[in-house]
């Protein structure tokens, strides 16, 4: 009994700390199950971002999308420019009218002529919109670029572009009935596009 007593005694310790080496082990195990678990959430996520990024700067026009954004609102902002430039000599042209005729004018038919002129002033004051819009897009635009400029960090801490040509784009849903035909005036950098003044030759 003396000796069965002592095994016991012997076993006993040996017992415990094999059970409490084995809990330690258990709760190791899961911790690397739940680091493999994150790890695979973190690889999945930068795959999504270099897709994201490859489709950024390679799918659509050329790999231009990014590009050709700002390029878009620029054409807007010289565009507005240049029709308001345009407004803006015609109404001064009729203001010169308008003065000339009130001079010569009397009685009712002077008055009309100061009200034409009066009719001008409120076109410059509404033509005041392009430099408001302008200073707005030009904010746009730099907002634009900005992007633009960490997606080309993106790619370059990821190996440059070489890294990125085989990363699959996400495809934009094709365009159906009249919005396929939607592309808008092309830009003067596209090179094929036809001006404002051809377009107006056609229905001369």
């Amino acid at each position: 009994m003396e000796a069965i007593t002592s095994l016991r005694q012997h076993v006993q310790p040996t017992f415990e700390a094999s059970q409490i080496l084995l809990e330690e082990r258990q709760h190791e195990l899961l911790e690397v199950q739940r680091l493999k678990i994150e790890l695979h959430a973190i690889s999945e996520a930068i795959q999504r971002t270099k897709q994201e990024i490859a489709t950024l700067h390679y799918a659509g026009a050329q790999g231009r999308e990014m590009a050709r954004v700002t390029d878009e609102l620029g054409a807007v902002v010289l565009g507005t420019e240049t029709a308001t430039n345009s407004i803006l000599a015609a109404a001064e042209e009729v203001d010169d009218l308008a003065a000339n005729l009130a001079a010569r004018l009397t009685g009712e038919e002077g008055d009309m002529a100061r009200q034409i002129g009066e009719r001008t002033v409120s076109i410059f004051e509404a033509c005041n919109f392009q430099d408001i819009t302008g200073q707005r897009i030009s904010k746009v635009v730099s907002a634009m670029r900005f992007v633009e400029d960490r997606v080309e960090q993106m790619i370059q801490i990821w190996g440059g572009h070489e890294r990125f040509k085989n990363v699959p784009t996400t495809k934009d849903p094709s365009r159906e009935g009249d919005k396929a035909l939607l592309n808008g005036p092309a830009l003067a950098a596209d090179g094929n596009g036809r001006s404002q003044d051809d377009i107006d030759a056609y229905f001369r």
